[in-house]
């Protein structure tokens, strides 16, 4: 297989009716590690919106479990991409996602924006640092999954392209991006995560140059400073030239689901995606409580 046969196969599909083949494809074979860093990127997004930010300070799950948190997020999203919408266990985790997401008071608006972002950001990443940019193909695919994941979530108004995406993605930031405590909390909580990934001496380059891919609203509504020019001229061609550096590899021989990551680190001995997550009691302000049959056998334990 030549370098560019993927996207020959990706393109002979339709994707208003194959939207989840040409997903797997360009998620698992083509950008698996993009997509991972582009989706940890568009979480900071998120806490700069306040509603959002103070929802998840209050929770304390991303302070408090931060790895445990980005660990079920990714693993409960890659279900579905790995079993699809309709099989047992893309069901399970998405039927887990909506019973997490309804136990908070949680509004649309902010449940479409982080949508939103899970379309968008990914492309703009791949545009500025793949080995190649995102097709227009596989951008109306990736539309159309999201657009079906959306639904699924009970989200109203879901945009139907990528055009739409991106332009509720825009408004939504010109209008509400601004300061939290809490959202600033989350996202030290989820900086400190990413650099703890990493040997401690490269702990300041890291944490630099996570700073260094974020714009100017996001860095000003989160409160941090912005990096100098040489910083982000550094991390940013880095990340560039990794790109033509993967343009010259062999294609990908098998598929890397979000699953197999190296930066998932908390279930060494394999997960139930019925187990993922917490399980909120409704009208108690979603304060998470063990899984029950956790609760069960602890109480048996005593």
């Amino acid at each position: 297989m030549q370098r560019y046969d993927r996207l020959k196969q990706i393109l002979r599909l339709d994707p208003d009716k194959d939207f989840l083949a040409i997903y797997r494809l360009t998620a698992t074979y083509e950008f698996p590690w993009d997509l991972a860093r582009a989706l940890e990127l568009a979480l900071y997004r998120t806490y700069a919106v306040p509603s959002i930010g103070r929802l998840l300070g209050d929770t304390a799950e991303f302070t408090d479990r931060t790895q445990k948190r980005y660990d079920d997020t990714a693993l409960l999203l890659d279900a579905v991409v790995e079993h699809g919408f309709d099989s047992d266990t893309g069901r399970t985790a998405i039927r887990r996602i909506n019973q997490m997401h309804r136990s908070y008071d949680i509004s649309n608006e902010d449940m479409r924006y982080v949508l939103c972002t899970f379309v968008v950001i990914p492309k703009r990443w791949l545009d500025a640092y793949g080995w190649r940019p995102l097709s227009r193909h596989e951008q109306h695919a990736c539309a159309r999954y999201y657009e079906t994941l959306g639904t699924y979530l009970g989200i109203q108004d879901v945009p139907g392209s990528y055009e739409e995406f991106e332009s509720v993605l825009n408004a939504y930031e010109q209008e509400h991006f601004g300061w939290d405590e809490g959202g600033r909390k989350v996202a030290d909580a989820t900086l400190d995560l990413a650099v703890s990934w990493y040997p401690a001496p490269l702990a300041p380059l890291v944490r630099g140059g996570i700073l260094a891919l974020m714009d100017a609203p996001l860095l000003a509504a989160l409160r941090y400073g912005r990096p100098s020019p040489a910083a982000v001229r550094m991390a940013r061609g880095a990340l560039r030239l990794r790109g033509r550096a993967v343009r010259l590899l062999p294609p990908r021989a098998t598929a890397h689901h979000g699953r197999q990551n190296r930066e998932i680190k908390g279930y060494p001995d394999g997960y139930d995606v019925g187990e993922l997550g917490t399980f909120p009691v409704p009208g108690r302000g979603g304060c998470p409580v063990p899984h029950p049959r956790r609760a069960a056998g602890a109480d048996a334990q005593q």
